[in-house]
């Protein structure tokens, strides 16, 4: 897969996408082959940083204790210290997960955090991951952190066939887009057991569009449903339609010798003559007419 395949991918699901209100985004999917999701080994649960900022403002919660709390406040959406976790229930973090996309903890505190925060943001798979550079020690910089936040994305093959993820905004340049694809795919393809052996597909598509293969033949169209139409089928269809034209025309051929003939036939038989009745009976026979004569 090159950048030029994902290009004309992007130009393409620009062009079947209507316009909306709104900003949409931009969306890759890629689908998988020979690859036993079963297996732990075979599951991918992954971070990429991209070269560019995907185009949404990603929001950074902050659970830290009180030597992380002026750098957190200065730099994070949101700051919530170790001394507060107690004061919120479940409704209150579940609102708190939906609302921010990362969460970064302080390590010494991360036995607390997992307590008052693990069963919403555990199912959520948003609990602070050290892959992602997000438990961080007391006195850490999180500027840096909080910049490369605003890139990542998350590669994820536990929930099915298929990989899906935020890629860029539409507001974006098609470049810029098909650099963060590439670099998203470049990394995956090097965690998966077999590589690209393990890739049915790519896809990219916009928030209210149609999926847009890259690097395949787009489908044509008919009623917003894509419609595979077979060679041999269309051969065969023209043959049927040249074969039932050819019989027509044969059994009107047969029609019209028949007619012909039959005209003939009636033309040659002649009508017999007509006699009158009266006629008939006004004759006398023979022998009458004899024995008047001898009288």
């Amino acid at each position: 897969m090159d950048k030029k395949e994902i290009i004309t991918a992007i130009k393409l699901a620009r062009k079947e996408t209507k316009q909306r209100k709104f900003s949409q985004s931009f969306d890759l999917i890629i689908n998988l082959r020979n690859l036993d999701l079963k297996k732990s080994q075979n599951q991918v649960d992954d971070f990429v940083e991209l070269h560019y900022p995907k185009g949404k403002k990603i929001k950074v919660c902050a659970l830290v204790g009180s030597e992380l709390e002026s750098e957190a406040k200065k730099v994070c959406d949101k700051t919530i210290r170790e001394d507060e976790f107690n004061k919120l229930d479940k409704k209150t973090v579940k609102k708190i997960g939906s609302e921010y996309d990362y969460f970064i903890a302080q390590a010494n505190i991360m036995p607390k955090v997992a307590a008052s925060f693990g069963r919403v943001l555990g199912p959520q798979g948003k609990m602070p991951n050290p892959k992602a550079g997000c438990v961080v020690p007391p006195k850490a910089n999180l500027k840096p952190l909080y910049d490369k936040l605003q890139k990542f994305i998350k590669l994820t093959t536990k929930k099915g066939g298929s990989v899906k993820s935020l890629i860029g905004n539409e507001a974006m340049k098609d470049e810029e887009i098909a650099d963060n694809i590439l670099v998203a795919y470049q990394h995956f393809i090097h965690i998966l057991p077999q590589g690209e052996n393990n890739i049915k597909n790519v896809l990219v598509k916009l928030t209210m569009g149609k999926p847009c293969k890259v690097g395949g033949k787009n489908l044509p169209k008919i009623e917003g449903k894509k419609v595979k139409i077979k060679k041999n089928v269309k051969e065969k269809t023209k043959a049927s339609t040249e074969e039932k034209t050819l019989q027509k025309k044969e059994v009107k051929e047969v029609k019209k010798k028949v007619s012909k003939v039959e005209d003939k036939k009636s033309s040659t038989v002649k009508e017999e003559p007509k006699v009158e009745v009266s006629k008939v009976k006004e004759q006398k026979p023979k022998e009458d007419v004899a024995k008047e004569v001898q009288e």
